[in-house]
């Protein structure tokens, strides 16, 4: 008989709380430039007015980015870690790979040197970073991190990093260091 996995996940930090009024204030200077930059002239055989397609049509960018920044998941199943963010960008990891004993929680304020400095691949809005980093002492990280400045970084025994941000990074660590 197959026993069932488990599957823990760890909620991310809260992002910044102005992340949601740059979304919105995003979608109204891209309404403005519609409405303010074009001519609009109908089309006599379009029958929808020009004025119900700006709208909807500018908002696709914001309701893009809200779907990017609502997907964001950190869990341990089944002997792994899955970090995942953006809807593009994710890491699943086997525990066994990650050299638990070097893990230890930041602060990034104090330890400027593990800040992102440089996206390589990724995702980067106010309040959320999300891909592969150049890290400020230069060495390659995974990243998910919100705009919280306590993160967990997990070396790899390959020598990679993965930067976390879980709103109980204790929790995490002594569940990676369970399994």
């Amino acid at each position: 008989m197959k026993q069932a996995a488990s599957k823990q996940e760890f909620p991310l930090a809260p992002m910044a709380p102005w992340t949601w009024p740059a979304l919105l204030g995003l979608w109204a200077l891209l309404l403005l430039f519609a409405f303010l930059g074009g001519t609009h002239v109908q089309s006599p055989t379009n029958p929808v007015p020009w004025w119900v397609v700006v709208p909807f049509g500018t908002a696709l960018v914001p309701a893009g980015l809200l779907s990017m920044l609502a997907h964001r998941q950190i869990s341990v199943e089944d002997g792994r870690l899955l970090v995942a963010g953006a809807l593009l960008f994710a890491r699943k990891v086997a525990i066994s790979d990650l050299a638990l004993d070097k893990a230890r929680i930041l602060n990034l304020d104090e330890h400027t040197e593990y800040k992102p400095m440089l996206r390589l691949l990724g995702f980067n809005f106010p309040g959320l970073t999300v891909g592969t980093c150049l890290l400020r002492n230069r060495s390659r990280a995974f990243c998910l991190l919100t705009s919280q400045p306590q993160a967990l970084l997990l070396p790899q025994r390959n020598g990679g990093l993965i930067l976390v941000s879980p709103e109980k990074p204790q929790a995490l660590l002594d569940a990676l260091r369970a399994a």
